[in-house]
């Protein structure tokens, strides 16, 4: 009985976010075996950044898997051409493995021919083809360069952006120019939860206990409409930029656990003086419902600026208590992602998008596995 494709998909994803594979990495033999398959990973976020297909004429496949022997006893495998064992005791316990006749593997090459094409429409931006009919050494130095070679990347047009920084430090800001400049999907956590509530989804059912009794919203509810929104195609076809999420270490490490990965991720520091000069001085106006700031935008008229009002987030009191936190967890999140990007936030918008975009449409330069700094 064949195993369906969306459960061989989910079994693949549930390996691949243990811890191991996070940190070390991951190679797959074998795998997928099918468009669908291809089709269903992707889908889900299993993006690979080195896909190598081997290949040789069918006869010599033929060859190849006719010479197989296994030793019983080990389960080694040995080849009567290339690697046959020198111990005569090993060689009285070798096998010729089921399946591997002339005429099954001549069935199996064909399906592999059939499903082929299909495989690399899905992964052929990065694949890599070697002629496998050559020296094992001469094969294995070809993989070998092609995996160290830098991945190919359609920055800026699918980046997988991520802002970090405290209250007021202009991310929302940045990831509004980046979307409108390059057609990036804007992904604004609260904005997304709010949604969700708003629109009675199965998810903003569990959401809205959170709102009404004012508690932060679970982390792995989150993540999880994080991961939904991020896998949708728009988001695989035009990049995302996320902000709001992760606040902490914690956070940073279910967000990873989950495959989310960014590829650029900025921290805007600055300072919490100019915090409180950005947040303290917006003003809304309950008629129209424009914003204002009393240093940057003020209102037009006398009469719009004395019916101004302050959000309660934004008294001195509440930001204070805002910063402090951030400030308090903001080492451990940076830890999480070590080949973070640091940029200055407290200059003009316009200068601190300059570089941001510079580290999105050019390569990562290289930095002596030390974090980059932008004054």
């Amino acid at each position: 009985m064949k195993i369906p494709d969306a459960l061989w998909a989910e079994l693949i994803v549930e390996r691949l976010q243990i811890e191991d594979c996070i940190h070390s990495g991951w190679i797959m033999e074998a795998i997928p075996q099918s468009r669908e398959l291809a089709r269903e990973l992707l889908a889900m976020g299993i993006i690979p950044k080195h896909v190598v297909v081997l290949f040789a004429p069918d006869i010599v496949l033929i060859e190849r898997n006719l010479g197989k022997r296994v030793d019983v006893s080990t389960g080694e495998v040995y080849h009567t051409t290339f690697d046959w064992p020198t111990e005569d005791y090993i060689r009285q316990r070798l096998k010729v493995p089921h399946g591997i006749s002339e005429v099954e593997t001549a069935r199996r090459i064909l399906k592999y021919h059939q499903d082929y094409p299909g495989i690399l429409q899905s992964f052929g931006s990065c694949m890599k083809l070697i002629n496998a009919d050559q020296p094992c050494a001469d094969v294995f130095a070809q993989v070998f360069t092609h995996v160290q070679a830098p991945p190919r990347t359609l920055a800026p047009f699918s980046p997988r952006i991520l802002l970090c920084g405290p209250p007021g430090s202009g991310k929302s800001m940045q990831a509004s120019l980046l979307s409108r400049k390059y057609g990036i999907i804007n992904v604004c956590c609260g904005q997304l939860l709010k949604e969700a509530v708003a629109d009675e989804t199965k998810l903003g059912e569990l959401i809205k206990p959170y709102f009404d009794s004012g508690w932060p919203v679970a982390d792995n509810i989150v993540v999880k409409m994080l991961s939904e929104r991020l896998n949708r195609l728009d988001c695989h076809i035009r990049g995302w930029v996320l902000h709001g999420f992760p606040r902490d270490e914690d956070q940073a490490k279910l967000m990873q656990r989950a495959n989310i990965n960014p590829n650029r991720v900025f921290f805007l520091h600055i300072t919490p003086e100019s915090i409180l000069e950005r947040l303290c001085y917006r003003m809304l106006d309950p008629v129209t419902g424009e914003r204002y700031h009393t240093l940057y935008q003020p209102a037009a008229s006398k009469e719009a600026s004395e019916r101004l009002l302050i959000h309660p987030r934004d008294l001195e009191e509440a930001v204070k208590l805002k910063v402090d936190a951030y400030l308090r967890i903001a080492e451990g999140l940076e830890t999480v992602f070590e080949d973070a990007i640091f940029i200055n936030g407290d200059q003009d918008p316009q200068t601190v998008f300059e570089y941001i975009e510079s580290y999105i449409v050019n390569p990562r330069p290289t930095t002596l596995g030390f974090p980059l700094q932008m004054a």
